[in-house]
């Protein structure tokens, strides 16, 4: 069973006086890529958060982002009365002006408000890590739902291959008649006398260069290993892409061996073929 790499969960957990958010969205990517967005205060468990986030998704450029919300009547940041006191008197020594206004002024210059540093509670930090698992657990989710539809994607594509190489071997006994009959009216045309008996194993060595057999066998080999691993239970998408490689060696290799344009034609649909689940297989975990 195969995974995206695109998916998206989001989690929220409401706490007596805070509301805590945890996003998760993911695209594709080679390796992980994961950028995070979080308050300053939290930055001391950001690595243990990351690690949590490394082990589920693996691969795939991620998005986190952890939004905090005090939703309660206390707030970390206090006036700070004797510096705003004696911003009012300086301000009052200046120019006169009555009590209220003199405060504004002072509420706006430097250290006029202070902002004690909270240590992050233990039981929030649970509530933080419990909604990145449950984020984690949608995203997860996400993503073999995008798998699901992928796979049945490659099936059909696979099927469609497999019916094309069909068709290639059907066809290539015609083709190697056709390119016999070719070399021996080539042969005939000519105006010297040619020696049958060299002629007929120089014609048994061109056919034999031109022979696909091998790469009819091997290529129908590397669509059952394709579908083998696509039902497997771990998502690889870069095993799948190496054999993809693979399938488009011995399409190609056929195509430049073929000298016979109908069989040149279903090389060029079963290329359209692979190339569209290249594309497709970019996106898989």
């Amino acid at each position: 069973m195969i995974q995206s790499m695109t998916g998206f969960g989001k989690h929220v957990i409401q706490l007596p006086s805070k509301k805590i958010t945890v996003e998760l969205k993911s695209l594709n990517s080679k390796n992980l890529d994961l950028n995070a967005r979080m308050p300053s205060a939290y930055r001391e468990k950001e690595l243990e958060l990351r690690k949590l986030i490394a082990s589920s998704l693996v691969r795939g450029k991620v998005d986190f982002g952890l939004y905090i919300e005090n939703t309660g009547d206390s707030t970390s940041a206090q006036v700070n009365e004797v510096t705003v006191k004696q911003y009012m008197e300086q301000l009052k020594s200046i120019a006169d002006g009555d009590a209220l206004r003199l405060l504004e002024m002072a509420l706006r210059l430097p250290d006029a408000m202070k902002t004690d540093k909270e240590d992050i509670d233990e039981e929030e930090y649970n509530s933080i890590k419990e909604a990145l698992l449950e984020a984690l657990k949608e995203i997860n989710k996400f993503r073999s739902e995008e798998g699901n539809v992928l796979e049945t994607d490659f099936k059909l594509r696979l099927e469609t291959l497999s019916t094309l190489l069909q068709e290639v071997v059907k066809m290539d006994p015609e083709r190697q008649g056709t390119i016999r009959e070719r070399l021996e009216k080539a042969v005939a045309d000519l105006t010297v006398e040619v020696d049958a008996n060299r002629f007929e194993q120089e014609l048994i060595y061109y056919l034999e260069k031109y022979d696909i057999t091998e790469e009819k066998v091997r290529l129908n080999n590397h669509l059952e290993y394709f579908t083998k691993t696509l039902n497997s239970s771990d998502s690889n998408g870069k095993k799948l892409g190496f054999i993809c490689q693979e399938i488009g060696r011995e399409i190609n290799t056929i195509g430049s061996k073929a000298n016979y344009a109908p069989m040149q034609q279903i090389v060029v649909q079963m290329k359209d073929e692979l190339e569209k689940i290249k594309e497709q297989m970019l996106n898989v975990l």
